[in-house]
């Protein structure tokens, strides 16, 4: 994690140190250390009083003579061994205006400053004034740090749900924040200051990369931080945390009481949950694992669920990401809830993995399809959410297949909101998309993926930003009757659109005018897309 305190680069900016000329003759690479302390002496066991952080001033009197090679590097070596913050060396005294070769090479070998200070001055000036700056940083962590005490404190005592926690990490963070789940599923996303949209782009693929020992760490490559949600032999999800520089102490501190405090509301809220939500649960776990159970169909009907001679059709329900307002879970649920009361259609409702679950228990003269449709339309205008539904089932042994075809359909469905979306998606609207869900993650579409675009990605990386062919085809599939249009929607002219249709087709060896080419991109394409790899859809 990221040092925290003044640097020796930071104190050398400092009055004091200007006024005394300095010039760092070795080591600069190590400027960056932070400082813990101020030691000045003329000790050459000095490495035996000093610690981790700590900066020492000598003029050098003490030290190993000129020639004594040995000695002066072993005076460095302790320094390092140590992890001092480097040595600031007074000239004057010992040295007039040039310093011993070993001990500069000893420095530089260790990338250990060595700052030369061109004119005299006092000691205990530098100290204090580097003493000062170094104890207001301290109490400014300290009040940083009460402020990330208190915050989650009053969010404990106000039994706060995962919005308000995630928000509370938003701030205290000022950036992006994401819960994902086992699966690498976005389940919650708030946006930072400096967040143009596509901190979620390719998640999935990227997210099953990183790995980091033990509960906290930081992964460079995608400037994030990482927590583990839930215990080393039960996690159920990730917390992450954009985090472009090494993280301060700070900011681990509040990844990991944010992921203290969903953990306790997750066991809260299991715990605490109404009586009719964990009843429904209970119900409809039920009816999947056991549908021609007497039991359970005495409990459906005493609970007000209806299950002899009638219709069932499943619905998930699902907060879409990347909204200003991520829709809390409770709060749609009671939407549904009153819609279907409001509609006198039984219903069970029920949270799983952050999803909503829903069941509707109808007549068989009923229109189910009609009655799904206006459950939606009741829904949609107060939260901004994907509706999927499985096909209509008319026995009890029928439910699971309904629930697992909406949990496929929301999966693939788009993750952006389109004006021709409908209100309930559902396995006939999705075409392409439908099938590709049902695959699910199958190990042959991912070869298939890689061996249709692989060539062109590999380019693209090789590339640079010159060339973008990936966003060429995806163009050229979005508007296959004008190129036209395809380059417009690039800002790029007609000539150079063609130019990159020329090196896609030279890159995949194929010509884009084969019917057969295009309809293998196009589906690879969506693959990736729904795969989270791409950071806008192609075709539909």
């Amino acid at each position: 994690m990221a040092e925290t305190g003044v640097t020796l680069g930071e104190a050398l900016a400092l009055p004091a140190f200007r006024r005394a000329a300095p010039t760092v003759a070795a080591g600069g690479a190590g400027t960056g250390r932070a400082i813990r302390w101020v030691h000045a002496t003329e000790r050459v066991d000095v490495g035996q009083l000093l610690r981790a952080g700590d900066l020492l001033l000598t003029m050098g009197t003490g030290l190993p003579a000129d020639d004594d090679a040995a000695g002066l590097a072993a005076f460095v070596d302790a320094l390092a061994d140590v992890g001092s913050a480097g040595v600031v060396v007074e000239l004057g005294r010992r040295w007039g205006s040039v310093l011993p070769q070993p001990l500069v090479d000893a420095c530089e070998r260790h990338d250990l400053p060595l700052v030369v200070l061109g004119r005299e001055t006092r000691f205990a000036t530098l100290a204090q004034e580097i003493g000062e700056r170094v104890v207001d940083q301290q109490l400014a962590e300290l009040r940083e740090a009460q402020r990330v005490h208190d915050t989650f404190t009053e969010l404990s005592f106000d039994q706060a749900g995962p919005v308000e926690i995630l928000r509370a990490v938003q701030r205290l963070a000022d950036g992006p924040v994401v819960v994902e789940n086992a699966q690498h599923r976005p389940l919650d996303y708030f946006a930072g200051p400096d967040d143009s949209g596509g901190f979620l782009d390719g998640w999935p693929a990227r997210s099953r990369q990183v790995e980091v020992a033990g509960r906290t760490g930081w992964d460079a490559a995608n400037g994030w931080l990482v927590t583990r949600l839930g215990t080393a032999d039960r996690v159920w999800g990730r917390l992450v945390i954009g985090s472009p520089d090494a993280p301060s102490q700070r900011l681990v501190a509040v990844a990991e009481r944010a992921a203290a405090a969903l953990a306790l509301h997750r066991l809260h809220d299991r715990d605490r949950g109404t009586l009719m939500r964990r009843t429904h649960l209970e119900l409809l776990s039920g009816l999947v694992e056991d549908p021609g159970s007497a039991d359970v169909q005495r409990r459906c009907e005493l609970a007000g669920f209806p299950v002899r001679r009638r219709t069932f059709v499943g619905l998930v329900v699902r907060p879409r990401i990347g909204t200003s307002a991520t829709a809390d879970l409770d709060e749609v649920a009671a939407t549904v809830v009153r819609a279907a009361h409001g509609l006198r259609l039984p219903a069970l409702v029920c949270e799983v993995e952050r999803d909503l679950q829903v069941l509707v228990s109808t007549v068989p003269s009923a229109d189910a399809e009609d009655l799904v449709d206006r459950l939606a339309a009741r829904v949609l205008p107060h939260h901004d959410v994907v509706v999927a539904a499985g096909g209509a089932a008319t026995e009890r042994a029928g439910v699971a297949r309904s629930l697992a075809e909406a949990g496929q359909v929301v999966d693939a469905a788009p993750r952006v909101r389109r004006d021709t979306d409908p209100d309930v998606h559902r396995l006939a609207d999705l075409h392409l998309r439908g099938l590709l869900a049902l695959l699910g993650d199958d190990e042959r579409i991912r070869l298939f993926v890689e061996r249709e675009l692989g060539p062109l990605e590999r380019h693209d990386r090789a590339d640079g930003s010159r060339t973008d062919l990936l966003a060429a085809l995806r163009a050229l599939l979005l508007h296959p009757a004008s190129k036209t249009e395809a380059a417009a929607s690039l800002h790029l002219s007609r000539a150079a659109f063609y130019d990159r249709l020329s090196r896609i087709q030279a890159v995949l060896d194929a010509d884009l005018d084969d019917p057969d080419v295009r309809v293998s991109l196009h589906v690879a394409l969506v693959a990736r897309e729904m795969a989270g790899e791409l950071s806008d859809g192609p075709p539909k």
